[in-house]
């Protein structure tokens, strides 16, 4: 959530300062190279925001929270622009949820904002009103300094409210409100609250998605990562899900029940159904990647196919090749990754087994069923598979022999 945050505040604001709480060292590298503070001691959010004021600078400051991940660039612009407005001294965000609960409500008189009371504080009145404060605010550095030295901590909670600054502010000049929709703004605070953010956040995204020229089948199925790239004209049928760093160019169909992460796929490219592409794979122009197909670390050239129930991991495959179905790069030797090498316009077989480190030259033809150890000559027919050998009647004899042991039990 936090990195969510962090990198649509980064795109908005020159400066970014993360306040945490003590012994939380993973954190402070997940936010790097951003500064972090520490809040020792708990004493409510108004104690929290005192511990970074060192670090304002000058200009306005807006405070966010890392479990309101969900707020976009354009409403933490809007915050700003109304915050510049003559006779503005601070402005907020606030929301109006279906079901007002535990927020705390933003109190206005003729059109500014008077006061947040946090509901635990308010009174009957206050508490049917519908206008809830999502904790967001924005002020002038120097402002925001003095009314935090003059908080006090005469509350239910006991502690220093941040929103405690509105009323200050108020008494001083204009605060007004940005509202925003409230899935946009509402805070997770268990595993509940993290599952419907979620599905706002995929339902964002499909929309962008769509509003840039996809073509979702059926986009209630289709999950997405923030920084997934889909091309216009990419078509995505239904029961698909991107996983973090992919990219999809024009005319490229991702088919039903597919999963993509880190990987590249090209125009024109036919990937699915049922396929799974894994970090550091590259699917060239025209590729073709089928049914129970795993590829990792693998590029595979412009035209090539791998249609049916193979796994190729660590591998270099030129342009029209075509790998049969059942084919495995054999790429792990209990200790080493090793890769292989397939040139242009060879024909792999069904079933053949390819053990790295091995190389195949282009125009080769692996037949099937074959166990390739040692590297293959350009144009050579490559066959390593033991001679059949037919015993007549032997099979006959075989089935009688374990048919009469089944019936003696």
């Amino acid at each position: 959530m936090i990195a969510h945050l962090i990198e649509t505040a980064g795109s908005v604001f020159d400066r970014l300062v993360v306040v945490v709480g003590p012994d939380m060292q993973a954190l402070e590298k997940a936010v790097a190279p951003w500064p972090c503070v520490v809040q020792s001691e708990r004493l409510g959010t108004g104690h929290a925001a005192r511990m970074a004021e060192d670090l304002f600078g000058e200009g306005d400051v807006a405070i966010l929270y890392a479990d309101n991940p969900l707020i976009t660039a354009g409403t933490m612009r809007a915050l700003l622009a109304a915050r510049r407005q003559e006779g503005t001294s601070l402005t907020l965000l606030a929301m109006r949820p279906a079901d007002p609960g535990r927020y705390g409500r933003v109190i206005e008189r003729n059109g500014c904002v008077q006061e947040i009371v946090e509901w635990k504080d308010a009174t009957e009145a206050q508490r049917a009103v519908t206008l809830c404060n999502a904790g967001v605010l924005c002020a002038d550095a120097a402002d925001l300094r003095r009314w935090l030295g003059a908080l006090r901590n005469e509350n239910a909670q006991g502690e220093y409210y941040l929103t405690d600054v509105v009323a200050q502010a108020a008494a001083e000049a204009d605060v007004h409100h940005v509202e925003a929709p409230a899935e946009e703004l509402a805070g997770i605070n268990s595993r509940a609250e993290l599952a419907v953010a979620e599905a706002s956040l995929q339902k964002r995204l499909r929309l962008a998605a769509m509003e840039a020229g996809v073509t979702l089948v059926a986009p209630e199925t289709v999950f997405f990562s923030v920084d997934t790239v889909l091309a216009p004209d990419v078509v995505v049928e239904p029961n698909v899900v991107f996983g973090p760093g992919v990219t999809v160019h024009s005319g490229a169909r991702i088919r039903a029940f597919s999963h993509l992460e880190g990987c590249v796929v090209g125009g024109e490219a036919l990937i699915g159904p049922y396929a799974r592409l894994r970090p550091g794979t590259i699917c060239g122009k025209g590729t073709h990647v089928g049914n129970f197909v795993e590829l990792k670390a693998t590029q595979l050239g412009d035209g090539a196919k791998a249609n049916h129930l193979s796994y190729l991991g660590d591998s270099s495959i030129g342009a029209r090749t075509n790998v049969g179905a059942g084919t495995i790069t054999c790429n792990y030797d209990g200790f080493f990754k090793h890769r292989t090498t397939i040139g242009e316009n060879v024909f792999v077989g069904s079933d053949a087994i390819l053990v790295a480190p091995v190389t195949i030259g282009d125009n080769a033809l692996i037949a099937a069923g074959s166990v390739i150890t040692e590297d293959v000559e350009p144009g050579a027919l490559a066959l390593g598979r033991s001679r059949q050998t037919n015993k007549q009647e032997r099979g006959r004899m075989i089935s009688e022999s374990l048919r009469a042991k089944k019936e003696q039990g």
